[in-house]
């Protein structure tokens, strides 16, 4: 519907009446004039009451459509059966409809006047209708604005939200996203987790195992005490000499001078018996496998555990104890002395080789080296404060530090008792040890001074 224009005609316009024809038909509404009174009284116009005319007429034009409601100037027009007095409608309230159908009405009754002024046809009154009729189409225009704005806001508000709704879901689909991401980050953590916690429990086992073993190992060991570091220093003393007799009778079958041999040893020593001499060798072995020697703590039940050392390298040939046994025999036997011997460096060879021979010689020099490697192991084990000590050439006899090899030759060589407080150290045989409060006596050769 075209909403009509603020200026007022001087008279009717085809644009109102047309306006008016097409409101008509919308609304339904009959025609109403004299004709119709006339041809039901058989009364000519001229007499009609007009006031009777406006009364027929409204009264007609409204018994099609009079219902209990709103009142439009004695004719009562209603909602529709389908609205509800006092509830509100999604786009419109009930204020605002119940003030579209007063327009309505009041349009309504615009109409009836603007046709009772055609008959008789009075200018006057028709401008006056007209302009009814004009008015109540604005205020019907203007509803149709509001209408239209409400419904443009609403649209605009449905926007609002459903922008709001979609950034917040935006949002929430990050998140999900993000959480998703971290759990797959924790469920990597935790299977690196239970893998680094298999380890941990394999790792374990194997511990628990060794520590069983050498539980078990430590009760099978023996004790350690002092006791057994005497017993272990008789033991490489008597070694040495062992090793000592093989030596002297190779070099006297190979034509040596065993009295310049002792004299390269250890020269200006006044010997008590000529098999005295003897002694000088077994100091030169002891000076070799003592030489540069530190005592340190570690576990000599491996090599005590076999009758023959030898079967201790030929197990372990890497071992500590083997490359012990290697670098003093390289050190003992000079190749010269070897070749003398053999004619020939093949076991000298051998031994630089890795490997360990069963021949005499070095099955002797094996036993040797296994109680010198006992004494190293054992000192600090049993005190870590254990010390190695030594006497030189010429220090005054001390019997608090030292034992003569030889009592008998030196008491006879000594003479009487203040003789014998002249002697001095001609050479060490064997370096003694100080364990706690135990003092094992270095054992020297004495001679008495001219």
């Amino acid at each position: 519907m075209e909403c009509a224009t603020t200026s007022k005609p001087l008279k009717p316009s085809s644009n109102i009446s047309e306006i008016v024809s097409k409101f008509a038909k919308v609304c339904r509404l009959r025609s109403i004039g004299v004709f119709y009174s006339e041809n039901a009284n058989h009364q000519p116009h001229q007499h009609q009451n007009p006031n009777n005319k406006k009364n027929a007429s409204l009264s007609e034009d409204c018994s099609d459509n009079t219902i209990e409601g709103t009142d439009c100037g004695g004719i009562k027009i209603h909602p529709q059966p389908g609205e509800i007095p006092g509830k509100k409608s999604n786009a419109f309230g009930y204020t605002e409809i119940s003030k579209l159908f007063d327009v309505v009405s009041a349009l309504k009754l615009a109409y009836v006047q603007l046709q009772e002024a055609h008959i008789p046809y009075d200018p006057q009154k028709i401008t006056a209708a007209n302009e009814l009729v004009v008015a109540e189409l604005e205020a019907l225009c203007k509803i149709k604005r509001a209408y239209k704005e409400k419904q443009l806001m609403k649209v605009e508000l449905d926007s609002s939200r459903s922008d709001l709704l979609q950034v917040e879901i935006e949002v929430n689909e990050r998140t999900l996203e993000k959480l998703k991401s971290q759990a797959i980050a924790k469920d990597t953590e935790i299977t690196r987790l239970r893998q680094d916690l298999q380890d941990l429990e394999l790792g374990n086992s194997i511990l628990v195992e060794k520590i069983r073993q050498e539980s078990v190992k430590r009760k099978n060991a023996r004790v350690l005490n002092v006791n057994m570091f005497e017993d272990s220093f008789k033991a490489a003393s008597k070694s040495i000499h062992d090793f000592a007799k093989p030596l002297i009778s190779l070099m006297r079958a190979s034509g040596w001078d065993l009295d310049s041999a002792a004299k390269s040893v250890e020269g200006s020593v006044v010997y008590s018996k000529r098999c005295h001499k003897k002694y000088v060798f077994e100091a030169y072995i002891a000076r070799r496998m003592f030489h540069e020697m530190s005592l340190q703590s570690y576990n000599v039940d491996d090599i005590l555990r076999f009758d023959d050392p030898v079967d201790a390298l030929i197990e372990n040939p890497d071992s500590d104890f083997a490359n012990f046994c290697r670098n003093k025999y390289l050190l003992l036997v000079h190749p010269m002395m070897e070749a003398s011997f053999f004619g020939n460096l093949d076991q000298r060879m051998f031994v630089l080789s890795g490997k360990h021979p069963r021949t005499p010689l070095y099955q002797v020099f094996v036993k040797m080296a296994k109680w010198i490697w006992i004494l190293r192991g054992i000192a600090s084990t049993i005190d870590p404060n254990a010390k190695l000590f030594v006497v030189t050439k010429g220090c005054e006899f001390s019997d608090v530090y030292m034992e003569p090899v030889e009592e008998a030759a030196c008491e006879d060589a000594a003479g009487s008792g203040e003789e014998k407080a002249t002697q001095k150290v001609e050479f060490m045989v064997m370096p003694g040890f100080k364990i706690g409060e135990t003092l094992l006596k270095c054992r020297v050769y004495l001679s008495r001074m001219k």
